[in-house]
């Protein structure tokens, strides 16, 4: 069935790509209120393209609060029997900054050797635009689906889904399912086809330090009074070893113990260390007694994402900063609890402040736990045959670093096992500037989706675990 299909892709390819690099057009940040306009730019564009290409039921799901960025929510039923696919992906993306660092504008696409440098181009409009397209192929050419969909285009994933559980248990009643396929979570390797089987869980905070009232003159105040940037890095720095070791009491005391065998399939996947580290210019740190893909896939981090404070203008200012602030987040390993890691967090910092410091916590996401795929199932199993097939070598899963939440929600509230099939790359400075995707990636996508499709319709219904 997948061989029309992705012969009317290929015819297609061109027009395709223009409408992806029309997506990546739209600044759809949704950390940031001034991007309001162009998030529900995106929702339209998005909308609109469901709705030609023959989906049922196009519409918003909200959490019914006054804040958060709807979903977006499509569907094809025409195949009684068959499984019902949720098909994943996002819409926002994080902000550009900084911007001087970029080579040509973030929210301005470029095509330049092979690749598509533009905000959003890999994480995820690419892959989702993709998933998109294959649906519509299927619809154009054969008239059906091999399986029923329901597409969820999440408009909050890259600010941690603060409000995607109200949206969820609201709802639900549009959400039954036998499996979720993300478009989100891309590949683990450069070198050989990898398929994703979770990733870890994620939550974070925000905390302010005050020193004092008021910013003194550090030639009055300096060398007697505490300096509110000089304590917040101690404090940051006191939640490590020199050798990476958390030192937080009781952090990841839940987690659930790393098996031979989670070792045996992290050590699997190829993985270049000298090239990892070169891709971002940095050098290995982190707990000596793993290595460094079980410190990205397996272990808990705590990590400081920014800290600032003073003044930070051009040229010099001679103040002693009353205030300093910090933003932390914590990758969490499978079993590990969100609020539990929060609590030891929040504990060891109040027990390492100063006397006279103030301590003021905020900004607390919440947080999901990490998640798994069954190694045994069926998704699993056609996405290998798939990747083996088009690559001619062994496919692999793989867990991820990074964090899906809705993977997490979804399995919790509507029992739902999530599968990531991606085509984002390692290497592709995601959140970072100049973001790109391959070409060579689009095209794989426009091949393995509609082979998946097709593998997955050959299944029955009841093949699937029972959700609860």
């Amino acid at each position: 069935m997948s061989d029309a299909v992705i012969a009317h892709l290929a015819i297609e390819r061109d027009a395709i790509l223009q409408r992806l690099l029309a997506l990546i057009r739209i600044p759809s940040v949704s950390t940031d209120p001034a991007y309001a306009p162009h998030m529900n730019a995106a929702r339209e564009m998005l909308m609109q393209r469901l709705r030609d290409l023959g989906l049922d039921d196009v519409q918003l799901l909200d959490s019914g609060e006054s804040f958060g960025q709807p979903a977006i929510y499509a569907s094809w039923m025409g195949s009684p029997g068959k499984p019902t696919i949720i098909v994943y992906g996002h819409y926002d993306v994080q902000p550009p900054d900084p911007l001087e660092l970029w080579h040509t504008p973030p929210f301005e696409p470029t095509i330049r050797d092979g690749r598509i440098y533009g905000r959003g181009a890999s994480d995820v409009k690419g892959s989702t635009t993709i998933a998109i397209e294959v649906i519509g192929a299927f619809l154009a050419v054969e008239g059906k689906c091999p399986v029923n969909i329901k597409f969820f285009l999440e408009g909050e994933e890259e600010i941690g889904s603060p409000s995607l559980r109200s949206i969820v248990a609201r709802h639900r009643d549009k959400l039954d399912a036998d499996a979720m396929l993300s478009a989100d979570g891309g590949k683990a390797s450069t070198v050989v086809p990898t398929v994703g089987i979770g990733g870890r869980g994620i939550t974070g905070l925000q905390i302010t330090l005050r020193t004092g009232t008021k910013d003194g003159h550090s030639g009055r105040y300096g060398g007697a009074a505490r300096n509110a940037l000089r304590e917040m890095a101690a404090l940051i720095a006191g939640l490590h070893d020199d050798q990476g070791r958390i030192l937080v009491a009781g952090f990841g005391d839940d987690a659930m113990p790393i098996s031979n065998a989670a070792r045996v399939a992290a050590a699997a996947v190829p993985f270049d260390e000298p090239e990892f580290f070169a891709n971002i210019g940095g050098t290995r740190w982190g707990d000596p007694s793993y290595t460094v893909k079980e410190l990205t896939t397996l272990r808990p981090t705590i990590e400081l994402n920014g800290m600032w404070g003073g003044y930070t203008g051009e040229g010099s200012k001679t103040v002693l900063p009353a205030e300093a602030h910090a933003k932390i987040t914590m990758r969490l390993s499978p079993g590990m609890s969100p609020a539990k890691a929060t609590e030891a967090l929040v504990a060891h910092l109040r027990s390492h402040v100063p006397k006279g410091v103030e301590l003021e916590i905020k900004g607390e996401m919440g947080g999901t736990p990490a998640n798994s795929l069954p190694e045994d199932h069926p998704m699993l199993a056609a996405a290998l045959g798939v990747l083996q097939r088009v690559h001619g070598q062994q496919a692999y899963p793989a867990r991820a670093g990074g964090s899906i939440p809705i993977t997490a929600i979804f399995k919790e509230l509507l029992g739902l096992d999530t599968m990531t099939f991606g085509l984002a790359m390692p290497d592709e400075d995601v959140h970072a500037p100049n973001e790109f995707f391959r070409l060579a990636s689009f095209d794989e996508g426009l091949r393995t989706w509609p082979m998946l499709l097709s593998e997955l319709g050959a299944l029955k219904k009841a093949d699937f675990p029972t959700t609860s």
